[in-house]
């Protein structure tokens, strides 16, 4: 009889089912000597993945861009992927599913000889912005620090060499900003830590597609703006045009929509959440309840 507690998570690796406190990676592993990995994020709402398909499609995309094997089918994969939220009971859950470069013969440095490692885990929903900063906004810094390159680092592929997103947010969260963006060596913004950013501009929605991961919660504002009638331009945002910018805000799994009312020193519009924007962000989560994009978990 299985008496495991998963109440506050579970996770899925070397071929069982743990609590997720329980689970662990090898020192040795590359996925933590190196940030060796890949992975993708879903998420489960009222009881159902969102956007499964998509998230499924970017990360075994993922995979092969970086040369990892995740040693399982689509189908697995997304098997295993309801086992954690189904053992774990959780409604409203984040659902990550990684793939490590695993470790060669000790001494090797070739990655050739390595065994991929997958893992998964379901823990409670994740807010990248706490209930008041999503209720007024957020104030986000555009720190110094440039993103790492696409010919360095593919941002397309999502990984975890974060250094410079995370110095950068520590500079930001070190002047009183809520989260930070950065840029590139043009001045144009690129995205924040887990984020990808919006601003709206003389009534056209603009948002970076050069140097950025492609996030779905991205693909969804652009789709549901469309929907609504709005011009979308997907090119470069330069920083001026953002401080200029009638609205802005970020998108995420972790939390939709959220709007920015600062940036730097200065407020975007009137300070406030925008109108678009929050009509934006209440389709986003109508979008949820749409059986198109549902994938329910059997609990």
């Amino acid at each position: 009889m299985d008496t495991a507690d998963f109440q506050q998570g579970c996770a899925f690796q070397r071929g069982e089912f743990v609590p997720v406190d329980r689970a662990s990676i090898p020192i040795t592993d590359w996925g933590f000597l190196r940030s060796d990995a890949t992975y993708d994020v879903v998420t489960v709402w009222d009881g159902a993945f969102f956007r499964l398909d998509a998230h499924l499609d970017r990360f075994f995309a993922s995979c092969q861009r970086f040369r990892l094997d995740p040693g399982r089918s689509r189908d697995e994969v997304a098997a295993i992927l309801a086992e954690c939220v189904r053992r774990s009971g959780l409604k409203h859950s984040y659902v990550e599913m990684i793939v490590t470069r695993g470790q060669p013969p000790w001494g090797s440095r070739d990655p050739r000889q390595a065994v991929n490692q997958f893992h998964a885990f379901a823990v409670p929903f994740v807010w990248i912005a706490n209930e008041e900063q999503r209720r007024q906004g957020l104030h986000v810094i555009v720190s110094e620090v440039q993103r790492i390159p696409p010919a360095s680092v593919d941002p397309a592929a999502k990984n975890y060499h974060w250094n410079d997103l995370t110095m950068g947010l520590l500079g930001a969260l070190d002047a009183g900003a809520d989260t930070v963006l950065l840029r590139d060596a043009r001045d144009n913004v690129i995205e924040g830590p887990g984020f990808n950013v919006f601003a709206l501009v003389r009534g056209t929605l603009v948002t970076p597609r050069e140097g950025v991961l492609h996030g779905i919660t991205r693909l969804t504002a652009i789709e549901i703006a469309r929907s609504l009638g709005l011009e979308v331009q997907e090119r470069e945002l330069p920083l001026g045009e953002l401080l200029q910018a009638d609205e802005a805000f970020i998108s995420s799994s972790g939390g939709g929509l959220m709007s920015v009312t600062r940036v730097n020193q200065g407020t975007i519009g009137d300070g406030r959440p925008g109108r678009v924007t929050q009509q934006l962000a209440e389709t986003y989560w109508a979008w949820h309840k749409l059986a198109r994009y549902g994938t329910p978990v059997n609990y």
